[in-house]
């Protein structure tokens, strides 16, 4: 083994045992998961050393606000917290690089993730090839536009996972989800945000909880919310 490979897999152990375990990431297949899959492969190469450190990695060089993968702590709790199995349809909002798409898709039946910037589109299409991700479609768009009308071939889903800050859940994603689906989302502003996970309970019947706080860049075109108070 290389000195650099040798480099990356303990720097992914560590990763794993003081960033990831102490945010409350104990999922036995998430953990393995994470072991396996190589986050560096996903990691534009002037930032490739920095693949598995405890912060958000540009996707663009020079970098642009907003593309970024995010913390792998971050995005490590939020597969946690999707509970994915091998039959679930997944909805993801901003496949930046490929990895949070690629992790789904080795826990789910098939992911369709939507990314806005054609540039990033490419790259996550090139990086899910090279990992042999074949039940993982990347589709350009605007996932926001005409009423999230880029995201309806797909749906029902089970799990819809918007990878970025949303000011509030618009209500046409919703209803894309099955009965008894799942969205995850970071909502709120750049000063607090809290991961919140959406359930459908019924046709017309939903309930929410917001496990933790966060910061995160925000997805491009989404709605903000109605400024109106009583």
């Amino acid at each position: 083994m290389s000195a650099t490979a040798f480099d990356f897999e303990k720097a992914r152990f560590n990763m794993i045992e003081q960033q990831i375990r102490p945010w409350e990431v104990l999922d036995a297949r998430v953990l393995a998961l994470l072991g396996q899959l190589k986050r560096e492969d996903f990691v534009p190469e002037a930032y490739r050393a920095l693949a598995l450190a405890d912060l958000e990695i540009p996707l663009s060089q020079p970098a642009v606000e907003g593309e970024c993968m995010l913390a792998p702590k971050v995005e490590a709790r939020t597969l946690q917290e999707l509970d994915l199995q091998p039959q679930h349809n997944v909805l993801e909002i901003g496949a930046g690089s490929g990895y949070m798409a690629a992790l789904m898709g080795r826990l789910a039946q098939q992911v369709l993730t939507l990314e806005i910037n054609p540039r990033l589109a490419d790259m996550a299409r090139h990086n899910l090839a090279r990992a042999g991700l074949d039940n993982v479609r990347v589709k350009t768009a605007d996932a926001a536009a005409h009423r999230f009308a880029a995201c309806v071939d797909a749906a029902p889903y089970d799990v819809i996972v918007l990878s970025g800050g949303v000011a509030e859940v618009p209500t046409d994603l919703l209803e894309l989800l099955r009965v008894g689906g799942r969205l995850f989302a970071f909502v709120g502003d750049e000063v607090v945000m809290r991961a919140t996970i959406v359930t459908r309970a019924s046709e017309a019947g939903y309930h929410s909880i917001q496990p933790w706080d966060i910061v995160v860049p925000r997805l491009r075109n989404f709605p903000e919310p109605t400024r109106f108070q009583f």
